[in-house]
């Protein structure tokens, strides 16, 4: 059974899990995702490398302190979770918002990240940001959904979906953990989260990044286009561009993803 303690850090309890043998590594997960439903993802991860993960503040089963919520802040409980089990130095993936986290964790202390995996991510400013997702909270549920299928993947549509099964079953899978029938305390953690994403804009510091860098970007991504993928590449001196054949969640779609994403990590 995993390890799956609590620590007290920067004012809230933070739960993690850490697991697995192998090099460090550090997962910052996506907009409104938790370990439990990240869990497919982690037991790849887990089987290559001595594993950190958290619920980040504001969802699972972190705390859900008050706002206002800033990516800085973030960054900040990634670094004190990591020295409160005494990684001096970690590989960090970070994938959507935590690809976010990471940019921000990574150019404020360069000196302990020892590879670096940006994936479907933006980095704000002058770079591109991210899709405005917390524009749709308020919008009606299906007016939502339409609008989410272009994002997750430019190329969906009812016809794409139904000679694509494995698409569906993607965007299903999606569409259940954006639901509104949430309790009042987890839609508030979010909707902070969302609200701390919108102001994110590391570009300008992205040449203090040292550490060879992938930078993993779909296709046909509609929340994090690979536009903004080539920018935060160009900033970073020891970096690389991938682009993989899907959108959103290319990790998922492009099979060569993952597998090269692990690779690079693992040095």
């Amino acid at each position: 059974m995993p390890d799956v303690p609590t620590a007290h850090l920067n004012g809230i309890d933070v739960y993690y899990e850490r697991e697995g043998t192998g090099p460090r590594l550090l997962f910052l997960n996506g907009s409104g995702a938790t370990l439990a439903t990240s869990a497919p993802l982690l037991a790849t991860l887990r089987s290559q490398f001595d594993l950190l993960a958290n619920d980040q503040r504001g969802l699972g089963q972190t705390s859900v302190p008050d706002g206002p919520y800033t990516m800085a802040g973030y960054a900040a409980d990634a670094a004190a979770l990591a020295e409160s089990i005494g990684w001096a130095s970690y590989g960090v993936i970070g994938i959507s918002f935590g690809g976010m986290v990471a940019q921000e964790l990574a150019v404020t202390f360069p000196q302990r990240i020892e590879r670096l995996a940006l994936v479907v991510t933006s980095p704000g400013g002058a770079g591109g940001s991210s899709y405005p997702l917390h524009t749709l909270v308020d919008m009606d549920p299906d007016e939502r959904l339409a609008l989410r299928l272009p994002l997750l993947d430019t190329r969906f549509d009812e016809a794409w979906l139904e000679s694509h099964p494995n698409d569906r079953m993607l965007v299903e899978a999606m569409s259940a953990r954006s639901a509104d029938d949430k309790p009042a305390d987890v839609l508030r953690g979010e909707a902070l989260q969302l609200e701390a994403r919108s102001h994110l804009d590391v570009y300008d510091r992205l040449a203090n990044i040292t550490c060879p860098t992938l930078v993993a970007s779909g296709r046909y991504d509609g929340i994090a286009p690979p536009s903004n993928g080539e920018a935060i590449a160009s900033q970073i001196p020891n970096s690389e561009l991938r682009l993989y054949e899907g959108g959103h969640a290319c990790f998922y779609q492009d099979r060569t993803a993952f597998p090269e994403i692990i690779e690079f990590l693992a040095g």
